[in-house]
């Protein structure tokens, strides 16, 4: 295992963590126990969840998976995150967060998910930086860290701010594009940075023809997509989100064998990536709260099989893998919440009406 200074924290995290959103089976706790064990005998330390991944039950596994560490003493840092802004409903989020995850303080607690510069105004006005800095005078929380998806100079302008110790973002090979502007201030700032979808929401290993550039003579597709993302020395971390114990051994196995690309061959690699991968979804769902009951994240993957590899692919899409009737995505009244709940800022509501005919 490669391990990274995040930030100036003096704290070193292993470069590949463990994300806690896509467990298979999350109420199988000692399939997911076995899970976090292999990881930290691994080498993994970082592991990140949150509080609505699996409605809270992330965050209880996580708590039982600690429990085993310590008993084997295997080091481990928690991430997590709160929605919350005022320091009322923090205090209460994270108490119950501490409990779930039977620990004293979260090392990386991050202000989750900031969409827009508006909204991140809107939650400083609520006091959210004030409630964070008492809670690691406190001792409950260590470092303060924030997790956005803005892209280009939104990011950049959120993160030269000063208030971070380091920032979570959505980074692949094949968003790369919208992100390059983070780096600038990941560097400015010296943050630590964890990027999470680094295969896409599972979308790169499914293509493995179409991300082939990525790949040299001797590795599969999910270890050349890591591997891109290990070539960037600003990145500290990068979070997989593991399904099946398979899954943690393939990404050790990957990390095991790593060696680093030269830049020039980096720069070819970004070179080779379409500008048709701009704008896939990778499956947060965050969209999936449609007032007339349309189900978004099911049609936006199958928007991507258009993007990927064609019409045809989005008509078997929607008949043997989701069962859809491309008629329900024609009832969208477009009142455009799913787009304002949107992480990447996709256009859904032209996709529904192109998938509705």
């Amino acid at each position: 295992m490669q391990y990274r200074d995040y930030g100036q924290t003096g704290k070193k995290v292993s470069l590949l963590g463990f994300g806690g959103m896509r467990f298979a089976s999350v109420d199988d706790h000692d399939e997911c126990i076995r899970m976090m064990l292999a990881a930290a005998e691994g080498g993994v330390n970082y592991f990140d969840t949150a509080p609505g991944y699996f409605e809270t039950r992330s965050e209880t596994v996580f708590g039982k998976g600690f429990a085993e560490l310590r008993r084997r003493k295997l080091p481990y840092y928690a991430a997590t995150k709160t929605f919350a802004s005022a320091e009322s409903n923090i205090r209460r989020e994270i108490e119950a967060q501490l409990k779930r995850m039977d620990i004293p303080a979260i090392d990386f607690y991050h202000i989750w998910s900031i969409k827009t510069l508006d909204e991140w105004e809107a939650r400083k006005k609520d006091g959210i930086l004030q409630a964070f800095r008492k809670l690691k005078d406190e001792g409950l929380i260590r470092h303060i860290c924030v997790s956005s998806h803005l892209t280009g100079d939104g990011i950049k302008e959120l993160l030269m701010e000063g208030v971070f110790e380091g920032v979570l973002f959505g980074y692949s090979a094949y968003n790369f594009q919208t992100r390059q502007a983070a780096f600038d201030a990941i560097r400015s700032k010296k943050l630590g940075a964890v990027v999470m979808n680094p295969l896409g929401g599972s979308i790169i290993p499914q293509h493995p023809e179409r991300f082939k550039f990525l790949q040299r003579s001797d590795e599969g597709t999910v270890a050349a997509a890591l591997r891109f993302l290990w070539d960037h020395p600003e990145i500290t971390c990068t979070l997989v989100g593991f399904q099946t114990i398979a899954h943690v051994q393939e990404a050790l196995a990957a990390m095991d064998a790593y060696t680093p690309r030269t830049e020039a061959e980096l720069a070819a690699v970004k070179a080779g990536v379409s500008a048709s991968f701009e704008g896939l979804c990778t499956g947060c769902a965050y969209c999936d709260d449609c007032p007339v009951s349309i189900p978004i994240p099911k049609f936006m993957d199958v928007y991507n099989q258009k993007l990927l590899l064609g019409d045809s692919a989005m008509e078997g899409r929607l008949k043997w893998h989701w069962a859809l009737d491309r008629s329900t995505a024609g009832s969208c009244t477009a009142c455009g919440q799913c787009e304002k709940a949107c992480t990447q800022h996709i256009n859904i509501i032209e996709r529904l009406k192109e998938i509705a005919g």
